[in-house]
């Protein structure tokens, strides 16, 4: 700008006062120059057809992008003129292969005036995907539904509703995200970047409170969509390549076994509770979780050559088929409700609830029991991995297949809580010792 205004002020000493008095309209002609599209036609010598012609590419320059795009259209080095960009007149075929050089031109320059009025901000990239007609990119949102409408179709054959509602949730929280921030219903899964999803975790644990691993959980969601949306084509790379989130560490409470045989031999007058703490120690010496619990059928239980009775089960969540020995107090409590009313012709061999209102009986049930932790049935799966099989001496890779683990990583984490356990059992001994 400085340059410019010299470059005037020299002209108006040279009585040029002309341009000075125009100086804004001659600054506006500059700087609209430099927004132009250049497009010219070059030859690529290192992709050159089965007769050894090179292939002539488009280059479009915009805004200091360059993109390069095949013809269709071959020359020789010696056929083609570099100064006039197109194929010397007096080879045979030049005029048509010079007509659809020049109707490629008049093409491309037509859609950048098309984009440049709409307003909306373009690229290079935009001009070749309107060259090559393709489809504009979907919206984030829009491959979510896709991606949501697919597990729906793949229900009970490797999803289960539970998934189903996580992935809906993170999909509502993925909305208001864009409907708070950046104002918009959705926006293309081609603008989503770093920037992009460091704004959206900002977002659910500033607006929302959400701690760590519930972030985790949506990007986790929100990753597999745009892995989807890879295999659609609509981008290249997952930007969450560059965006890591971490886990941060948890502590999965458990029952030790003095807890786990005072809720057993507890005496409950009220039936509501007296058949919760039933199922949930049954959980604790199945590990089944809530989900398999209450479809638990006639069909899951069978004899096997040995003797014993086995549940056999797909899980809900994974579909991994689980194969569990009945143990004494798990069959002594499926005895007890043979003849229940609840289950008399449902096939089903507990009566169970919903799994608010177990959570809910079982927060009651903790407090008469005076115990502190917060119960809830999914503690009577980690009881059963720690407290019931770990810690009894049975080896990880046997608790992994009684669980349904599809990775003996996630049971290395109940392992990890063994070795607190141990560690504070350890602190007790060690009080003992000294005050011995």
């Amino acid at each position: 700008m400085i340059l410019f205004d010299s470059f005037l002020h020299f002209f108006y000493r040279a009585k040029w006062g002309i341009l000075v008095r125009h100086r804004d309209q001659i600054f506006n002609f500059v700087n609209c120059r430099t927004m132009k599209i250049v497009t010219n036609f070059l030859l690529r010598k290192n992709r050159k057809a089965d007769d050894g012609k090179s292939s002539v590419c488009v280059r479009i320059t915009y805004l200091g992008n360059r993109i390069e795009l095949a013809t269709g259209i071959y020359s020789s080095t010696d056929h083609w003129d570099i100064v006039r960009q197109r194929i010397k007149d007096k080879v045979i075929g030049a005029r048509v292969d010079n007509e659809r050089l020049d109707r490629i031109k008049t093409e491309i320059q037509d859609i950048f005036n098309q984009l440049r009025s709409t307003n909306e901000d373009f690229d290079a990239n935009t001009i070749k995907r309107k060259l090559l007609n393709i489809q504009e990119s979907k919206g984030i949102l829009a491959v979510f539904d896709y991606y949501l409408d697919s597990i729906l179709a793949k229900l009970n054959k490797g999803y289960s509703m539970e998934t189903y509602k996580h992935y809906k949730s993170s999909r509502k929280r993925l909305a208001d995200f864009m409907n708070s921030s950046l104002k918009r219903p959705d926006i293309s899964v081609q603008c989503i970047d770093y920037k992009f999803l460091d704004a959206f975790d900002v977002f659910i644990k500033k607006d929302f409170n959400n701690v760590q691993n519930t972030a985790w959980n949506y990007h986790k969601h929100l990753r597999r969509v745009l892995n989807l949306a890879i295999s659609l084509d609509y981008i290249d790379k997952n930007p969450y390549s560059k965006f890591k989130v971490g886990l941060d560490e948890t502590h999965r409470e458990i029952l030790s076994m003095e807890e786990l045989k005072r809720i057993e031999e507890k005496q409950i007058q009220i039936e509501r509770l007296s058949v919760v703490r039933d199922i949930f120690v049954f959980a604790c010496y199945t590990g089944l979780s809530f989900a398999d619990i209450s479809k638990l059928s006639d069909i899951h239980l069978q004899q096997k050559s040995d003797g014993k009775e086995w549940i056999i089960i797909d899980r809900s969540k994974t579909n991994n088929r689980c194969r569990i020995p009945v143990l004494p107090k798990a069959k002594e409590i499926l005895k007890r409700y043979e003849d229940y009313p609840k289950t008399t012709g449902k096939s089903l061999l507990l009566p169970v609830l919903t799994n608010q209102k177990m959570n809910s009986y079982l927060k009651e049930l903790g407090d008469i029991c005076t115990i502190k932790k917060n119960i809830t049935m999914h503690i009577a799966r980690h009881t059963f991995a720690t407290t019931v099989t770990l810690s009894n001496g049975v080896p990880i890779e046997t608790v992994s297949k009684l669980l349904g683990h599809t990775s003996l990583k996630t049971t290395q984490i109940y392992a990890k809580v063994l070795d607190q356990k141990i560690s504070e059992d350890m602190d007790v001994l060690e009080a003992k010792l000294c005050n011995a």
